[in-house]
C-alpha cells in the first residue's frame, strides 16, 4: 500500500507538518520526522537509537538541514520552522512529491535539478541510511550540503548549552556517546556551533515544550558538474558500518515483504498494518525475549497494551514465535496472580497496578492455542495460569478480588487499574473502583479457557471446592443479574453504588467480543447496538455518551486538561476493533455482516494516510473525530483492527466458526 502525496498536501506549512513517517529497528529505535523534511516534536529524530532495548533511548542526530547550491541560488531543501521566522527553512516549496510504502522518499525540483531522497533503517542495529540521488540538468555545478544537527542526549531532555562534541574521520563523539558515520561526501569540520528556538508545533499544541536546540560542527557535501548525476550516501550507526545505503534500503524493503508474506493477508490495507505491527515488536534486553512497545513516540512496552495489542500484532500476523516469546517473558514476572504493567529498568521494580493484564494474558495464551496447538508450550505456563486464578479468587493486591458472587472487585483509594487509568494528584477522572465490567467479562473468559484446558491436560482443580466450569457459570448468572441494564438495553459499566454504574460507555463491549458468551444472543445484539447508537465512530468508539454531562469533546492543551479528557468522551480506536468483532458475532459472521464491516472499515484507510503514515493513532477528539491526538502510532489500535480484518478473511474463505460454546466446543460455517 503506497501512499503518495503531492504540493496540495503542503499548501502550507501546517498542512505539510500533519503528517509523518515512521522507521523502526525492532531494539526501540526509530527514524521519525515530518513529509516536508521538518520536525515538529522534540521526539522527531533522524536517529533516536536505544543503547538498550527497549526504553533507554536517545535522540542523537535529531535532524538534517540541507541546502541545494549554485553560482545563481542557495536555497533549503529542509523545512525545520524556528521561533523566529527569518531563521525557518521552506523548502517544502521545492518538494514536488513524498511517497512512503516500506521507506519514505522525497522528490525535489528546483530549475533543472531533480534530488530524490530515502532513508531506511537496519533491523537489529542503531544504524539509519540516507541516499540522496541528484540529477543536475543545468550548465553549471551544484552542491548539496547536508549539516547534521546533534543533540546526544535522552529521548525528551534538552541538550546543554555547554555540552562539547569531538569529531574525528569517521566518528562523533559526546557525553560517553559515539555515533559513527560513514559517507562517500566531503566532510568539511567547523567549530561548533549551538542552534536555538526550534518550534515544534505539535508540542505546542499539547502543551509540551514547544521549542528545542542542537549542535552543529560539520557539513557533509555532495558536488555535481552540469550534466551530470551524482549519489550522495550518508549513514548513521552505533557501531561499525558495513553496509551501503542501498544495501540498508533493499534490505528493509525485503524484511517488509516477508512479513506480509508470513501473514496470508490478502486486503492491501491489512498488508500494510501488518507491516505497522511490527514496528511495536522490540526485544527487551532485560528478560532475554520479545516485548511490545505500546506507542510511538511517547511510550513504553506496558503489560496491559501488550496484552490487548498481542492478538493481532503477533498472531493474527503470523508472528507466533514473537507471541510465544511474549507470553514466556510475561510469565517469568507473574507475582501473586497479577503480571507486570511496567517491566523493571535498572534498580526499578516491576509496578503490577492492572486488573485486566493477567487476564488479558490467559486470552493471550488462548489466541496462541488456536492459532498453533502448541500443547507443549500450554503445560508449560500452565502453573502461571492458575496461579492467575487461584489469586483473583483468594484477593491479591490493589484491592482485587472475587466477591461472594463470583465477580471481581478491583482497585480501592486511589489506585486506578483498568485502562481507563488516570490520576491526576487526588484526583480520579474516570473512578472505577468496584466490579468493572470488562473485567469480569475478562474473568469468565479466563475461567472458561482454563476449562479447555484442563481437559486438554488432564490437570484438574483439586485444591478448590469448584472446578472452572461451575465457578464460570456462577460468575455468569451474577454478570446477567447484577450488569444488565433493562432500561437502556445495554450493561452496566461498574457496580460500585455511583453514578457512574449506569454511564454509557465503551467497555461493555467486551462482554460480547470475548470468545466465550456471558450473555444471551439478544442482549449480545443489544449492546452492539446501543454502543453503535451512543458511541461508534467511524475512527473509534466514544469513551463516554455525547449526552452525559462528564462528556468532554475536545482533547488537547495542558497535561490536566488532556487527562480530564482521555476517557470522557474521546474516541479511542482499539476499541473499535471489539465492535466490529462483536458486531459480524451477532450476524453469525455472514457474508452480508461481513461486507458492511468491510466498507465501514474504509474510513480507517484514509487515516491511516493521516498523521504518522501507514499506522493507526491512539485517540481522537470526541465532539469530532478527524484529526489523529495523542502517540501518532499505538499497537493496540493498529492489534485490534488486524484481528478483525483476519476474521473478514475467514469469512470469505467460509472458515470462521459460527458459535463457541461455553464448554469451547466449534462449530464450523458451511
Amino acid at each position: 500500500m503506497k501512499f503518495i502525496y503531492g504540493k496540495p498536501n503542503w499548501s502550507t506549512r501546517a498542512r505539510g507538518e500533519e503528517n509523518c513517517y515512521l522507521l523502526t529497528n525492532g531494539l526501540g529505535g526509530f527514524s521519525s520526522g515530518t513529509m516536508i523534511n521538518s520536525n515538529t516534536r522534540n521526539d522527531h529524530a533522524l536517529l533516536m537509537a536505544c543503547v538498550e532495548p527497549p526504553n533507554h533511548r536517545y535522540n542523537m542526530i535529531h535532524r538534517l538541514e540541507e541546502e541545494l547550491e549554485s553560482a545563481e541560488i542557495s536555497v533549503h531543501l529542509s523545512g525545520q520552522e524556528y521561533l523566529d521566522p527569518e531563521q525557518s527553512e521552506e523548502g517544502f516549496r521545492f518538494l514536488s512529491c513524498f511517497s512512503f510504502e516500506d521507506y519514505p522518499e522525497w522528490t525535489y525540483h528546483l530549475d533543472g535539478v531533480e534530488i530524490v531522497k530515502r532513508i531506511a533503517m537496519k533491523q537489529g542495529k542503531n544504524l539509519v541510511a540516507v541516499k540522496y540521488i541528484i540529477d543536475n540538468r543545468t550548465s553549471e555545478k551544484i552542491t548539496l550540503k547536508v549539516t547534521p544537527h546533534l543533540q546526544f542526549v535522552p529521548k525528551g531532555e534538552a541538550v546543554a548549552p555547554e555540552q562539547k562534541f569531538v569529531l574525528t574521520e569517521d566518528r562523533i563523539i559526546s557525553g560517553g556517546l559515539t555515533v559513527i558515520f560513514k559517507t562517500n561526501g566531503q566532510v568539511k569540520p567547523f567549530p561548533q556551533k549551538f542552534s536555538e528556538g526550534l518550534y515544534y508545533a505539535y508540542d505546542a499544541c499539547d502543551g509540551r515544550k514547544k521549542e528545542g536546540s542542537t549542535w552543529t560542527n560539520h557539513q557533509i557535501m555532495a558536488e555535481v558538474p552540469g550534466k551530470q548525476e551524482g549519489v550522495l550516501e550518508i549513514l548513521y550507526g552505533m557501531e561499525e558500518i558495513r553496509e551501503s545505503a542501498d544495501q540498508v534500503i533493499r534490505e528493509a524493503v525485503s524484511y517488509r515483504e516477508e512479513l506480509v508474506r508470513v501473514s496470508g493477508m490478502k486486503q492491501e490495507a491489512a498488508r500494510m498494518l501488518v507491516k505497522s505491527a511490527n514496528q511495536f515488536v522490540a526485544e527487551r534486553r532485560t528478560t532475554g525475549g520479545k516485548t511490545l512497545l505500546a506507542g510511538f513516540p511517547f511510550f513504553e512496552d506496558w503489560g496491559r497494551d501488550t496484552m490487548i495489542a498481542l492478538g493481532g500484532c503477533c498472531i493474527a500476523s503470523g508472528q507466533l514465535e514473537a507471541a510465544k516469546s511474549i507470553l514466556r517473558t510475561f510469565s517469568v514476572y507473574c507475582k501473586d496472580g497479577l503480571m507486570p504493567n511496567l517491566f523493571p529498568e535498572g534498580s526499578k521494580e516491576p509496578q503490577y497496578n492492572t486488573a485486566d493484564a493477567a487476564l488479558l494474558y490467559i486470552h493471550g495464551v488462548y489466541l496462541y492455542f488456536q492459532k498453533t496447538e502448541d500443547i507443549a508450550f500450554i503445560k508449560e505456563i500452565w502453573p502461571v495460569m492458575k496461579e492467575i486464578i487461584k489469586w483473583y479468587r483468594k484477593g491479591t493486591a490493589h484491592g482485587i478480588r472475587m466477591d461472594e458472587d463470583g465477580l471481581i472487585e478491583a482497585g480501592e483509594g486511589l489506585d486506578q487499574v483498568t485502562w481507563m487509568d488516570v490520576r491526576i494528584g487526588e484526583i480520579l477522572p474516570t473512578p472505577r473502583h468496584g466490579k468493572p465490567v470488562e473485567i469480569n467479562a475478562y474473568w469468565y473468559n479466563a475461567l472458561r479457557i482454563m476449562e479447555v484446558f484442563e481437559k486438554l491436560l488432564e490437570d484438574g482443580f483439586p485444591e478448590e471446592e469448584t472446578d472452572y466450569g461451575a465457578l464460570a457459570a456462577k460468575v455468569k448468572d451474577s454478570f446477567r443479574e447484577k450488569f444488565w441494564n433493562e432500561k437502556k438495553g445495554c450493561l452496566r459499566d461498574v457496580l460500585s453504588g455511583t453514578t457512574a454504574d449506569e454511564q454509557i460507555r465503551c467497555n461493555q463491549i467486551w462482554a460480547v467480543s470475548m470468545p466465550f458468551s456471558i450473555l444471551d444472543a439478544e442482549q449480545e445484539k443489544q449492546v452492539v447496538d446501543t454502543v453503535f447508537e451512543k458511541l461508534y465512530t467511524p475512527l473509534g468508539l466514544r469513551t463516554l455518551e455525547k449526552s452525559d454531562p462528564e462528556f468532554h469533546g475536545e482533547y488537547g492543551g495542558e497535561q490536566k486538561q488532556r487527562d480530564l479528557a482521555y476517557h470522557q468522551g474521546t474516541v479511542w480506536v482499539f476499541p473499535l476493533g471489539a465492535y466490529y468483532l462483536a458486531y459480524l458475532k451477532t450476524r453469525d459472521y455472514s457474508q452480508e455482516a461481513a461486507e458492511k464491516v468491510a466498507r465501514q472499515m474504509e474510513a480507517l484507510q484514509a487515516t491511516m494516510a493521516e498523521g504518522c503514515i501507514g499506522q493507526l493513532p491512539e485517540i481522537y477528539d470526541g465532539e469530532n473525530p478527524s484529526f489523529s491526538r495523542g502517540c501518532f502510532a499505538q499497537a493496540w489500535s493498529v492489534g485490534e483492527i488486524l484481528r478483525v480484518y483476519e476474521v473478514l478473511e475467514e469469512v470469505e474463505r467460509d472458515e470462521f466458526p459460527v458459535s463457541v460454546s461455553d464448554k469451547g466446543s466449534v462449530a464450523k460455517a458451511g
